[in-house]
Order: C-alpha cells, then sequence, then structure tokens
C-alpha cells in the first residue's frame, strides 16, 4: 500500500512542488504528516493527464470498466482496516467508524461496477420511415471534484467510482486537512489498473486549486460537497465556462418525534445518531421538534444517554465521541451554544470544553432546551456536537417548524402511524428523509438536497447520470436522391 504522503498524478504518486503542509491528529494536535502541496504546474500536469485518460477510458468498453471498478472495492474492502487506522489519524472520529466508513466507500464502487454495465440509450420512433432517432449517454468528460474533512473516504469514492463508471476522468482534491485517506483511494485505483491520468488527486490551497481547475477549458464538470458559502464560489467559476456543476452544501436536519413513539427509546435514538462522528455530519439529526405531550421524558432520555457517552480519542476503542477534526468547529460550536444560552435555551448537559483535555479539538456532547428561532443554533447548521430540543403541539407546527430553514438535505420523522409518516414524509422540504431510521445513505439510493443544500445526486442510479451526456443522432436511411 502506498505510504499515502504523496498526490497522484498520471498513474504516479509524486511529491507536489508547492509549499509543504502539516497534516495533524485532531485528538492531540500532534503532526501524522507532512505533504507537499501542488503548483500550478502540477495541476497542469493534472488536467493534462485527466485529458490523456479520457480519451481511453471513454472508449473503454462498460464490461472492462466495471471489472476494474469492481476490483477497486475489492481492493479497499481488503485493505479496510489500515485504511481506517489512516482515517481515524487524521479526521479523529472512533476506529470502528473509520472502518465502517470504509466499508461504505467499496460500496460505492461495488453500486458504480454494476452502473457502468445499465447505461442505457433508446430508439424513438421517427415520424418518418426512412428515418432513426437515436439517443446515447455518453461521458461529460474531465470532472473537477472537491471533497470536504468529515467523511475522507466516503465522499472522494462517491465521486470517483461514479466518474469512473460514467467513463469520465476525475482530478479530486480532498481537504487539506484530510488527503492521507484520499491518497489511499488513489492507490486502489492504481492497483486495480484503472488506466493512467483517469484517476488525480491533488491537495493545497484551495482558492488556487479550484481556481486554476474550474478555469480550464479541459475541465467539464465540477462537483463539490462543502459548504454554501464554497459552493456559491465554485458556482460562479464554473459559470464563466459554462460548465455542468452538482453542490451537496450540507443540512440542518429536522427531526419530528410524534406523540405516539415511547420517548424513552426515541430519546435513546436520536442521541446516538446525532453525535456520531462528533456531529460532523451533513446529514446529521441536528433540530430536535418533539411533540411537547413527550418532551420531558425524550430530553431526560436524551441527556441520559448523551452524558453516558465516552469522549475520548478515536484510536481508543472504548471513545463513543472523538474530537472535532479542526479547531475551527470547536469555535464555531461554542459560539452558537454561548448565543442559545444568552437568548434563553437551557443546557442539560456538556456545553463546555472539557476540562483537562489542552491539546486537540474537543467539545462535550452539548443538548439545549428552549431552543427557540431568534437562536443562531437554529439557522446555522452546528456541524458539531451540539442538539437543540424544540417543542410542537400539532403537526402543521411542527411541518412548519421543520421547513423554516434554507437547507434541505435530509429531515426524519418518529411515528408509528403509517398515514402519518407518510404525509410528515411529503410535507418535509428536504431531499432524503428517514422514517424511523437515521442511516439513510445509501450506495443505491439517490443522495442529495434541495433548497440551499444543491442539486444534482450521488448514488442510486441517478448518481452516475449526473456524469454524463445526452446526445440525440437522427440518421436517413439511405442516400439522398
Amino acid at each position: 500500500m502506498n505510504n499515502c504522503k504523496q498526490m497522484y498524478i498520471a498513474g504516479r504518486f509524486v511529491d507536489g512542488s508547492g509549499d509543504t503542509m502539516t497534516v495533524s491528529d485532531p485528538a492531540t494536535d500532534e503532526p501524522v504528516a507532512t505533504v507537499s502541496s501542488a503548483s500550478k504546474e502540477d495541476l497542469d500536469a493534472a488536467l493534462e493527464a485527466a485529458a490523456a485518460g479520457l480519451s481511453v477510458w471513454r472508449t473503454t468498453d462498460p464490461w472492462t470498466r466495471s471489472a476494474v471498478i469492481r476490483t477497486v472495492a475489492e481492493l479497499v474492502r481488503a485493505r479496510a482496516d489500515d485504511m481506517a487506522a489512516v482515517l481515524t489519524s487524521e479526521q479523529g472520529k472512533p476506529t470502528a467508524q473509520s472502518k465502517a466508513e470504509v466499508l461504505s466507500a467499496a460500496d460505492q464502487f461495488d453500486w458504480c461496477a454494476d452502473e457502468a454495465r445499465r447505461i442505457y440509450g433508446r430508439v424513438v420512433e421517427a415520424r418518418v420511415s426512412s428515418d432513426r432517432i437515436l439517443v446515447r449517454r455518453e461521458p461529460i468528460g474531465v470532472v473537477a471534484a472537491f471533497t470536504p474533512w468529515n467523511f475522507p473516504a466516503l465522499l472522494p469514492a462517491r465521486k470517483i467510482a461514479a466518474a469512473l463508471a460514467a467513463g469520465c476522468s476525475i482530478i479530486i482534491k480532498p481537504a487539506e486537512e484530510t488527503p492521507l485517506t484520499c491518497f489511499l483511494l488513489a492507490a486502489a485505483c492504481h492497483d486495480a489498473g484503472v488506466p493512467a491520468g483517469v484517476v488525480n488527486v491533488v491537495v493545497g490551497d484551495p482558492a488556487m486549486i479550484s481556481g486554476h481547475l474550474i478555469g480550464s477549458p479541459l475541465v467539464r464538470k465540477v462537483t463539490l460537497t462543502g459548504s454554501i458559502a464554497v459552493g456559491s464560489q465554485l458556482m460562479a467559476l464554473a459559470a464563466a465556462g459554462l460548465k455542468a456543476v452538482s453542490l451537496e452544501l450540507g443540512g440542518h436536519a429536522p427531526v419530528v418525534v410524534f406523540d405516539d413513539v415511547d420517548p424513552a427509546a426515541a430519546g435513546v435514538q436520536c442521541a446516538e445518531a446525532k453525535f456520531r462522528n462528533a456531529g460532523q455530519v451533513c446529514i446529521s439529526a441536528t433540530r430536535f421538534i418533539v411533540h411537547e405531550s413527550i418532551s420531558a421524558r425524550f430530553v431526560d432520555a436524551f441527556s441520559e444517554r448523551t452524558r453516558a457517552l465516552r469522549l475520548g480519542p478515536g484510536c481508543d476503542p472504548s471513545t463513543d465521541v472523538g474530537p472535532l477534526t479542526n479547531r475551527r468547529r470547536v469555535e464555531s460550536v461554542e459560539r452558537l451554544v454561548d448565543d442559545a444560552v444568552d437568548r434563553g435555551a437551557k443546557v442539560t448537559t456538556g456545553g463546555r470544553r472539557p476540562p483537562g483535555r489542552d491539546c486537540g479539538n474537543w467539545y462535550e456532547p452539548t443538548v439545549l432546551t428552549d431552543v427557540s428561532p431568534p437562536m443562531e443554533v437554529l439557522r446555522t447548521e452546528p456541524f458539531g456536537p451540539v442538539a437543540p430540543i424544540s417543542t410542537f403541539a400539532g403537526f402543521d407546527q411542527a411541518m412548519a417548524m421543520a421547513n423554516a430553514s434554507d437547507y434541505g438535505l435530509a429531515g426524519y420523522v418518529l411515528t408509528n402511524d403509517l398515514a402519518r409518516a407518510m404525509t410528515a414524509s411529503e410535507a418535509l422540504e428536504v431531499g432524503m428523509v428517514g422514517v424511523n431510521n437515521f442511516a439513510i445513505a445509501t450506495a443505491e439510493a439517490p443522495f442529495g438536497g434541495v433548497k440551499a443544500s444543491g442539486f444534482g445526486r450521488e448514488g442510486g442510479s441517478e448518481g452516475v447520470g449526473d456524469y454524463m451526456v445526452t446526445k440525440y443522432v437522427n440518421m436517413r436511411i439511405g442516400h439522398p436522391r
């Protein structure tokens, strides 16, 4: 396995010619690796390689593409333990969660290996008997992809696997906090036989890299998982070249808990879902909207389960909640909690940086009650271990509260009433809904949002379709007279 400290360009692992940067363990602040970043010359090499790789890969038959992609999945699974250890060292989540993420990344390649053989065109009956109308699906071209640090295996895998299935080449820039895991994905692609130039991984200054790649006429598709601010910037860059864009820009998922569920069981279920990856999950349950008749028992159970979660380094098997990935997240969560408390919210547990942890990026899992709309925590995606709880009296009020957000990625409903579950899932203004289930991200289903959470889908048959264009051919049989 590659030593995971080098970029991958044109089928080779190389040091960049830009400045060096340090990857640190978020639990200790200790350095994990030193990585050299890309210069504009490195990016030009990646662009040239991707263009050359595209000419090879787009003409490779789908059965061959499928076999290669399947081999990537097999290699990722075989290397899951080692990859999980690297992931935890740079991102901080507990090792068990890291391994689950790596295996989910393998699932992306597995699913897309099948989809590569199921890219269908169609024949349309023409108005004239001598005409034939054909519709083809073709790869869009070179892809520039940008991924964040919260899921450094899964999020790059979603983009790489779909691009490969569609017949595209790709240049992917992982977050500077967590590049090492993406380098290991590149190693799996290399060892599986993906041709040189089809997959390239670069890292370094985000503004310089995004501007240079998106500004290149060789790039025809831009895909980002990230913040609204970055999405707006990249979309503006892409607009100048009329490039296709897909964006997944985070969420602020409401959880509507109706009065026909067991409040204690629901509280435990919600707490366990909320604090996975220290709350740094774009589809994380983040706004708990609980029927007023069961709210007291729900809050007690939620708070009790939260207090029982063990905070510690991800490499410790007994850890439930690891550190936040960077200091910015700690400061942001701290501001949200302080603002809520200043406006009248109550802290039932947590609400501070844990005593005695002077190194690393730590914040206690926190539960807030008496939360009201003026509080920033209801408007801004927390992306950390803080859970605001509100109450409602009726169905319409609950839906209004749930939809009172610019975000629209995921939403959740807890109820035992089928009609209520269906009505609520239809009323929520989101791209994905979980009913009595928080584990909704899966390779075979379309992942994406509405409103400020972006557009485009990853996963499912829709995910590969986002990397393709439609070509229409009108053919008249016989020579003109």
